[in-house]
């Protein structure tokens, strides 16, 4: 769409250039013609009386007339510089239309190749390849010939890119890829996974070192109420070799 637009605007410009300069030419022709025909008496001059600072000017029109002839004639020697630049303006764009051409039929040569679609060796047969693929094309019926061989010969210098790029080659790489993004996101769920149950063992750990700190807190308090007790109901301790305690009754002994 907007390549269209700014076709229409090009052409707009083209044809009111070439009015505007059509309406110049000949409206200096025509004050040339008027203003020599004037000066021999065969038409009329201007005329228009200008008052300037009190006094009159019955000539004005005539001076006024052969002023605007002079300046129309000093003009028209830049109308072949007008020209040339419009020349120019025109070729530059008829020059950016056409590398826009074979920019379009490069890219269709290119993904062809990449496509494998050209198997012959030899520069000259692997050129004529991609010419005839190109003319074959139906999105490239109305370009030159001219622009289609460069196309071709393009394609032909870039068709160690096109093999590194390979369509299939990219699709493997973007399996790989695609699988190696799988197993990351698969590591990182059993990742955390593990972080959480390393958590719940730590937190299990923490429970079970706080309830055995307990059990043994009550166990010695058990110990030293039994070793309080003890010697008032005529029990002694007596600790083995081995670490084993006998409660010996003293009134046995005695």
């Amino acid at each position: 769409m907007t390549g269209q637009l700014r076709s229409i605007a090009f052409l707009i410009q083209y044809l009111m250039q070439r009015l505007a300069v059509a309406i110049f030419a000949f409206a200096a022709l025509a004050l040339i013609v008027l203003s020599t025909m004037a000066a021999f008496g065969y038409a009329p001059w201007l005329e228009f009386p200008v008052t300037v600072g009190g006094v009159v000017y019955d000539q004005a029109g005539m001076y006024a007339q052969i002023g605007l002839t002079v300046l129309a004639v000093l003009l028209c020697f830049f109308l072949p510089a007008n020209t040339r630049i419009m020349r120019l303006e025109n070729s530059h764009r008829r020059f950016e239309l056409g590398m826009q051409d074979v920019a379009r039929a490069y890219a269709i040569a290119h993904s062809a190749d990449r496509d494998s679609m050209f198997q012959l060796s030899s520069e000259f047969d692997a050129v004529r390849e991609r010419l005839a693929y190109l003319r074959e094309h139906p999105d490239l019926e109305s370009l030159e010939p001219a622009l289609l061989e460069m196309a071709a010969q393009m394609s032909h210098i870039s068709r160690e890119l096109a093999d590194v790029y390979a369509t299939d080659k990219v699709a493997r790489a973007r399996e790989f890829l695609k699988h190696r993004q799988e197993e990351v996101a698969q590591f990182n769920v059993r990742l955390e996974n593990a972080k959480t149950l390393t958590s719940e063992l730590k937190h299990w750990v923490h429970e079970v070192e706080l309830e055995e700190s307990v059990a043994a807190s009550q166990l010695q308090r058990l110990q030293d109420e039994l070793h309080e007790i003890m010697p008032e109901l005529g029990h002694e301790e007596i600790l083995r070799p081995d670490g084993t305690v006998i409660d010996i009754t003293k009134k046995a002994a005695e």
